[in-house]
């Protein structure tokens, strides 16, 4: 007979085994969590009444303001990504870095970094930077692992540079500030970007054949007019970010903020229409796509959502977080150890889920352990984001790879590429970008200051000391009552 005890890890491995089957995790999720509910109702486990708090539940969720900054951070991206900004950025820097060696690949890395703090989406990311960047990078000889390589990886750390979709899913599941979480993630996403410059720079004395400069013959701009054109790519830009993200104290140091997520949304959507009316390509073409994206991307977040959270009410009601709990806790290494693990487990799992199913899934089974282990939730939740980069760059089944898989297949079939892109070497290509990015969550780590040091400091208070000043504070007061009455005896009489 089955004991109350032993259901919960069968609960998890159903959970595993249904999310591997591929049928839609939001409907999935729901099936097995009703199912599971009424045979904990009909061993006795709970009572039925116990199963009247999912309407409450769902209905929490559709009442949860901070949500509400998804599908406008999601509008302000798909309108940005089809406005034509990454073609001209990409065109300008492309022009300005081209002549040195691995210019072209500190481009990509650049501008993506650029685009994944307005953009926010991987796919669009990944398709018009390799669309502009892929046909020149094989048209001056750079080899092809490495220029796929880094078109994938650079659209990837949209996922991590603010204002990320995954950031304001992170701080909502673990209960923390949108901003704070913002301000966590600045140091990793620098040093990700400068981990691939980094690497580019090792090729260029390694393998300079790998990454040629461009001869500068082929520039159509230099001196001033490059400079004006760059410039007009990044300075509206910039100045959007620092609009959207500062008001919401989302930048380091800023301590205030005057927004919420939902508002710096709404602010960045409306500062993404004049940043496309800038470039004159506003239109209701461009409206209607932007609005039937962001439509789409937010119905799934909210199954899924729906769904793990009848998976989870379940999962409570058969102690299923007590049995997480004593399963992660009693690892030996302690935070160290329980960090190391639960990595692992992300990577391996992000091979086969998406980051918002990971989000919402399993983020609330491990935020509770981390915190009574003591491990600060906005590094947490930082670390764990750098992590779900890599499940876009995983061979084979990165989205990232699919989507270059696609383009590149486009662009041959066009004309615009001289050969055929083999998906040997998309897939061979991502492994370098795949260890760097690994690479990154092991200096999260072991130095949690790439984090917390763009936090607001805690102020602490000594409170020996605070009591003391407390004392003296009275006894003044005391004194000078005193002092008071012998001066004027009749002081009571006027009160």
């Amino acid at each position: 007979m089955i004991e109350m005890q032993s259901f919960a890890p069968m609960m998890f491995v159903g959970l595993i085994l249904v999310l591997l089957i591929g049928f839609p995790v939001a409907f999935s999720l729901s099936a097995l969590g009703l199912a599971c509910g009424f045979f904990a109702v009909e061993m006795g486990w709970f009572k039925p009444e116990f199963m009247s708090a999912l309407p409450l539940n769902v209905f929490g969720i559709l009442s949860n303001d901070l949500l509400l900054a998804i599908p406008f951070f999601t509008m302000m991206g798909t309108i940005l990504e089809k406005c034509g900004l990454a073609e001209d950025m990409l065109d300008s820097m492309g022009q300005l870095f081209g002549p040195m060696k691995g210019g072209l690949g500190y481009s990509v890395i650049i501008v993506g970094f650029i685009l994944g703090a307005i953009t926010g989406t991987v796919a669009g990311q990944v398709i018009a930077m390799a669309m502009i960047s892929l046909p020149v990078m094989m048209r001056y000889g750079y080899n092809m692992r490495y220029a796929t390589g880094v078109l994938a990886a650079s659209g990837t750390i949209t996922q991590l540079v603010p204002p990320s979709l995954v950031l304001v899913v992170m701080a909502d599941q673990l209960g923390k500030s949108v901003g704070d979480m913002y301000k966590g993630a600045w140091g990793p996403s620098i040093l990700q970007v400068l981990i691939f410059a980094l690497y580019t720079f090792l090729l260029t004395r390694v393998r300079p054949d790998w990454v040629p400069g461009v001869p500068k013959e082929a520039r159509t701009m230099s001196g001033t007019q490059l400079w004006l054109k760059c410039l007009r790519g990044i300075i509206p830009s910039a100045v959007l970010i620092f609009a959207v993200l500062g008001s919401m104290g989302g930048l380091p140091g800023i301590n205030t903020a005057i927004c919420t997520p939902t508002e710096a949304g709404a602010m960045g959507a409306v500062g993404a229409f004049v940043l496309a009316a800038m470039h004159r390509r506003l239109n209701w073409e461009l409206t209607k796509e932007a609005m039937i994206g962001t439509m789409r991307i937010t119905a799934m977040v909210v199954f899924i959502l729906i769904g793990s959270r009848v998976f989870s009410l379940v999962f409570q009601g058969v102690d299923g977080g007590i049995w997480i709990e004593h399963l992660l806790s009693g690892l030996p290494g302690g935070q160290t150890g329980f960090l190391i693990v639960v990595n692992i487990f992300i990577f391996f799992l992000a091979f086969f889920l998406d980051f918002f199913e990971i989000a919402f899934i399993i983020l609330p089974l491990l935020g509770p352990v981390a915190d009574k282990l003591g491990i600060d939730l906005i590094w947490f939740g930082v670390l764990l984001c750098v992590n779900m980069q890599t499940s876009f760059m995983h061979p084979p089944f990165g989205f990232a790879l699919f989507y270059l898989r696609g383009i590149s297949d486009s662009l041959f079939k066009n004309g615009s590429l001289p050969r055929k892109v083999e998906s040997n070497d998309i897939y061979l290509g991502a492994i370098p970008w795949v260890v760097m990015q690994l690479i990154l969550v092991v200096i999260v780590i072991f130095v949690p200051e790439t984090v917390t040091t763009f936090l607001d400091k805690k102020v602490e208070v000594d409170m020996n000391q605070a009591t003391e000043q407390l004392m003296q504070m009275g006894g003044g007061r005391e004194e000078e009552t005193k002092d008071q009455k012998e001066e004027d005896p009749m002081a009571v009489f006027r009160k």
